[in-house]
């Protein structure tokens, strides 16, 4: 399961080492995902980040959230992008990225909040599923999350440009598409997370802003 945007690029400099992955993506969203940021997860302490990708997100949001210690964590093959972004950095809240496979590796430390940018229409239909009984197992009782990204509405696209997006992602693995928000929906209730908020982004995404439910009120 790769995580990374289509856009992501690695660069090698002449004298071979890596340098910096770069997503356009990120850069684009970053700002308007920091205001919904802002006002979510104003109360909230311990971020854990799924799929962080090149890492760009983990920094600029260290940076403008310094309340929040943001664990970066992605599959072990963009580590070490991603340690390149927050090395240089060197925030205080922002500790090294760790390891994190949805179907077999999640940490073992419990986090009030979960962030996560254009990683579903990413993961096959186990992986969601295998992403949200993780949520349910390291995500505290007063957590939020905050998934972003394109979804779908009763089975349309919101837009001529989301259906390109789908054919392009089909393309490159048939697997991979923009998800009914309905399934999602769906998905999340039966592991206690309640849709509290939808919030229109730019380029027809949006952040679904969950809240966990307490276990007397299943």
């Amino acid at each position: 399961m790769a995580l990374k945007p289509k856009e992501d690029s690695y660069v090698t400099a002449p004298n071979g080492l890596l340098q910096r992955p770069f997503s356009p993506a990120c850069e684009r969203n970053r700002e308007p995902i920091l205001e919904v940021l802002r006002i979510y997860f104003k109360d909230q302490h311990r971020v854990l980040e799924i799929g962080s990708g090149t890492g760009q997100h983990a920094v600029y949001f260290g940076q403008g959230l310094p309340h929040l210690l943001w664990q970066a964590s992605d599959r072990a093959d963009n580590l070490p992008g991603i340690r390149l972004w927050l090395n240089e950095a060197n925030l205080e809240n922002t500790p090294a990225p760790i390891t994190l496979d949805v179907k077999a590796l999640w940490p073992t430390q419990t986090f009030d909040a979960l962030f996560t940018a254009n990683t579903l229409h990413i993961m096959a239909w186990p992986e969601i599923e295998a992403f949200f009984e993780g949520m349910d197992h390291v995500l505290s009782e007063d957590a939020v999350g905050i998934i972003y990204g394109p979804f779908n509405h009763k089975g349309r696209f919101t837009s001529p440009s989301n259906a390109q997006f789908d054919a392009w992602l089909k393309s490159q693995a048939p697997h991979q598409g923009i998800r009914d928000l309905e399934a999602i929906l769906s998905l999340a209730e039966e592991h206690r997370f309640k849709l509290f908020e939808t919030v229109d982004m730019p380029s027809n995404n949006q952040s679904l802003i969950f809240k966990r439910r307490r276990a007397n009120l299943r």
